[in-house]
Formats: structure tokens, sequence, C-alpha cells
């Protein structure tokens, strides 16, 4: 249960200045699940979280400046709750402040999730999490770009959402105080009864003069008794170009949900070109309520014979495991998710 705070309370405690018309909330998830994996001959069984959601504390807060315009902030941290790792509360998630107009948009600093991520996660059934996610397939090249998620030191502008399904974002990062992970991206899209299709764009920098690239496309469409997922997404570094295709499919089953999806990814270039992989994965979610699920699920990547990528394997991983390359990886997990 999400619990308000009065901001006067909570940044009375760090500044001694508040405003009686700001609120701040708290809210979270705890997610952990018990995984068995196999990574070519390599075999384990281990407690992991993020299975069906990220686990995260988040502080997020308004403030009514009055005529449409309010200021606001949000503010999240990773927890590791197999383990109550202490390193959790650094807000590495998201960490923002905006200026938001109710007619003109929001223009938001700080920490945040890039344009050209958005994409992969609302278009893939599984989001970014557990063993079933397209990104377990999705790289960046070896070009040491950290962006495909997330950006440092950004400035960006979003839509209001008042434009009759029209929405989008760009952004601009300025890096860690170089050109190294400098991106600029944007995203658009359109949302409309059942149909939502939108297309993203996203560039870094890196130390090398070569620029990491990244565009994707995804729709997504709900026909009542199950809704279609489909995704493209095409990374680029130089000479290398990594091409991905998922498509995914949810169904509502009961009081929960039956999730699959199957996607591949085709490496081009010199040195990767045997570096393709392939992956299906199923999954059902059973409701208890509103704020909490069990869920179990399965999947498997094969892998040819220049690759060496996991599902979502905690400390299997792939690193010294020669049995993996041209192998398979492939799993299950049974769990459960509580949100606040």
């Amino acid at each position: 249960m999400k619990k308000t705070l009065l901001a006067l309370a909570v940044l009375g405690a760090y500044a001694g200045v508040a405003s009686a018309q700001s609120s701040v909330t708290i809210w979270g998830v705890v997610d952990l699940s018990i995984n068995q994996i196999k990574n070519g001959n390599v075999k384990g069984t281990q407690m992991m979280s993020n299975q069906l959601n990220s686990n995260r504390l988040g502080f997020r807060g308004v403030e009514d400046l009055g005529g449409g315009l309010s200021a606001g902030f949000h503010l999240e941290a990773p927890m590791s709750n197999q383990d109550g790792n202490p390193l959790a509360l650094n807000f590495t998630r998201r960490s923002t402040v905006s200026l938001i107009s109710q007619q003109g948009g929001e223009v938001r600093f700080g920490r945040d999730y890039d344009p050209s991520f958005w994409n992969l996660v609302f278009f893939d059934v599984y989001g970014a999490n557990g063993i079933g996610q397209g990104l377990n397939l999705i790289t960046n090249l070896g070009s040491g770009a950290t962006t495909i998620a997330r950006t440092n030191n950004s400035i960006g502008y979003i839509l209001p959402g008042n434009l009759g399904g029209v929405y989008g974002q760009a952004q601009y990062a300025l890096g860690q105080g170089n050109d190294n992970n400098k991106y600029y991206g944007l995203r658009g899209g359109y949302a409309a009864g059942p149909i939502d299709v939108a297309l993203g764009y996203g560039v870094t920098e890196t130390t090398s003069v070569n620029k990491f690239k990244i565009m994707n496309v995804g729709a997504s469409w709900n026909f009542g008794a199950a809704k279609l997922f489909g995704l493209y997404n095409q990374n680029k570094w130089g000479s290398l170009k990594e091409n991905f295709y998922e498509i995914s499919v949810s169904v509502p089953l009961g009081q929960g949900e039956f999730k699959a999806g199957y996607a591949k990814v085709d490496d081009k270039g010199t040195s990767i070109d045997t570096m393709d992989a392939n992956q299906w994965a199923l999954q059902y979610i059973y409701n208890m309520s509103k704020r909490t699920a069990l869920y179990g699920g399965y999947a498997q990547l094969s892998n040819k014979a220049g690759s060496a990528r996991t599902i979502q394997s905690g400390s299997l991983g792939s690193t010294g495991n020669a049995s993996l390359l041209g192998g398979k990886s492939k799993g299950f997990n049974v769990g459960v998710r509580h949100s606040f």
C-alpha cells in the first residue's frame, strides 16, 4: 500500500524547509525466485531477485507551483533482497528532478532511462526481467557504451499527455566529464484503443571514432482474448551490426496471465558472424491480489558456434565456461512478487 507523507516531515528532516502543499510517496517492489539454470554443462540452483519485476525502493513527489506548473522529483534505488545488499540506496535506477506543465509537457534532469530503451521493454511481454526477457540477446557490440537502458547527466523533454494518442520524448546526456557515453536520442509513438506503435533511436559517443547507434520499432495489438507484441531492434557500431527480432503474446487465463515469446539475434561483421542466437520462453503469473503474485517460467537459449549468451543466470554466468560456446542456456524459476 502506498504511503503518502507530508513533505514538511521529510524535507524538514534534511533541509529545515518545506511546503505544506507538497507530498512524498514511498513505494517499492520486492521480488524473489528460486532459479535452476544450466549453461552448457554447468548447472546450479540459486535465489534471484528481479524475475517478474525489478526490486526497488522509491520516493517521488510533486509540488504545485500554480498556473498549471509543478515541480517534481523521482528517486529510485535497486534492492537485492536475497542478501540485503547494503549498497542498494544509491538511486541508480533513476534520480531526476522535473518541471512539469500540464499543457507543455515535462523537462527532466538527472539519471534517467533513455528514449531508445523503452521499446525494448514495452513491446516485450517479459519487459526487462527474468529468464525470458529479450534483453538476454542484446549487446553493445563491445563498444563500451553503457547507455542501452539509462544515461547520466541527462536533460530530457517529454510530451504532454493531451495530444490524442501521440506521445514522445527526446533526451541529451552529457556523459561522464568527456565525450565517452555522451548520448542523444528520441522516441515517438501513437496509442489508440487496442493499438500501440512506436519508433526509437539513440546515438552514444564512445572512446573509439565510431558511435554506438540503436534503432528500434515496436507494436502491440490487444484484441481481448490475447495481446500480441512485435519488436525489431538494430544496434550498430562501426562495421558491426546486430539485428534483433521478437514476437510475444500475453493471454489472460483465470486469475492470472500466460506469456510466451520467441526471439532471435543475427550478428553481422567479420568478428561476430558466428555469434547468432535464439530464445523461446513460457511463463504463468497467478495474481493473488492487486499487489501480490506467484509466477513460474521456463526459457531456453540456443547459441551458434561463436556465441556464449545466457538467460539471466546470476552467479553462474558465462565467464570461463567453454561448454556454453555454441551450446544452450536453459532453466526454470518459481517466485513471488509483492508491491507496496
